[in-house]
């Protein structure tokens, strides 16, 4: 069943165009020709071997590293936005991105409402701590979380804002049962009321996704 309360009303609608994109390390290719088009009510999985660069692929179309040839084309509401211009409409969960250690679970999430320059929806936020099931660490300072609960707040962080598109990288990581089983509402959610893109080998993961890009071919399937 959908939280409908974790999604705006009127979604904005958003199409991301992606065209032989190709990334290279000192002069080795990691990938290329990577071209496929996702838009909103659509799920796409990028899977492969550790090393395959399944996270670089998503930092690249998130904009956090660029790619060494290609083309990325976002249009939300029928407007083209520049990637640099993306992260009012992208979320992001991923291995690599760090909480602030010194402040609580609660503080972290009011910065990054502040950060965004979205308001501060106290109501909003303790629904989201609530679904994560870390609500009664919210005043805990994140140094002392486990894994796990870092992560679950990640998920808070990454839905704060309503993205029209989520991104996962390995969605499934660091969570025991219970919270794999909020990740699956998640992204069944995200898939329905907008897009979502994540990175995974976990084949119950990839249940969740339209499409699917194998980096070991570059297929799509």
């Amino acid at each position: 069943m959908v939280n409908s309360q974790f999604y705006d009303k009127q979604m904005r609608s958003l199409t991301l165009k992606v065209e032989n994109v190709a990334r290279v390390f000192a002069r080795k290719t990691l990938f290329e020709g990577i071209t496929f088009k996702i838009s909103s009510g659509q799920s796409f999985a990028v899977t492969g071997k550790n090393g395959s660069g399944k996270s670089t692929l998503v930092k690249i179309l998130c904009g956090l590293m660029t790619s060494s040839r290609g083309t990325i084309q976002y249009t939300v509401d029928n407007a083209v936005v520049p990637i640099d211009e993306l992260f009012p409409h992208i979320g992001l969960v991923s291995p690599y991105l760090n909480m602030y250690d010194e402040f609580s679970g609660e503080e972290n999430l009011q910065l990054f409402a502040k950060i965004r320059g979205i308001p501060v929806d106290q109501k909003y936020i303790d629904e989201l701590l609530q679904r994560c099931t870390i609500y009664e660490h919210r005043k805990k300072e994140v140094r002392y979380y486990s894994s796990g609960m870092k992560q679950r707040l990640k998920y808070c962080a990454a839905l704060l804002h309503r993205p029209v598109l989520l991104y996962l990288d390995e969605p499934s990581a660091n969570l025991d049962e219970q919270g794999i089983g909020v990740v699956r509402e998640v992204m069944q959610e995200q898939k329905q009321n907008g897009s979502l893109i994540f990175a995974t080998n976990d084949e119950l993961d990839l249940k969740y996704a339209d499409s699917i890009l194998d980096l070991n071919s570059l297929k799509i399937g």
